[in-house]
């Protein structure tokens, strides 16, 4: 089985082979670091393994690894930069997560305010699940 370095039809290939311009806050032989051009608020960044991998499930340890300490970096730079108040680190794992383009990406999305128009809503169900048979399923 070939090993897939680059897909013809990825935009986020595209950006980590030069082949169309980004605005680059980071690089290295491994990832990169650009600003997303959504800018869900000021300073929204994905960070890319260069090597096309599907989702999070599939990267290698030493590249996740090498990712989150840039993610870790690049968070810094903008923190200092841009005066924010906090981030939320995300990753989105298929369609059903809202993954919209096909190559592992972990977005850093600067946070100013609570009313950033940005929003991840948790839900208490502990009333309604069996937390028992959740972890037995798990660990089974």
């Amino acid at each position: 089985e070939m090993e897939v370095m680059i897909m013809d039809n990825c935009i986020f290939c595209k950006i980590a082979s030069h082949q169309i311009p980004g605005k680059i806050l980071y690089e290295d032989d491994v990832c990169m670091a650009f600003l997303d051009l959504s800018q869900t608020t000021n300073g929204h960044t994905l960070v890319i393994p260069k090597k096309h991998y599907q989702h999070v499930l599939d990267v290698d340890q030493e590249t996740l690894g090498h990712m989150m300490s840039v993610v870790q970096r690049v968070a810094c730079q903008i923190e200092e930069k841009m005066n924010t108040k906090g981030f939320n680190i995300v990753s989105n794992m298929n369609e059903v997560a809202g993954q919209s383009v096909h190559h592992f990406h972990i977005h850093i999305i600067p946070r100013y305010q609570t009313d950033d128009p940005f929003h991840i809503q948790y839900t208490d169900r502990s009333g309604d699940v069996d937390l028992e048979t959740i972890y037995q399923q798990i660990i089974d």
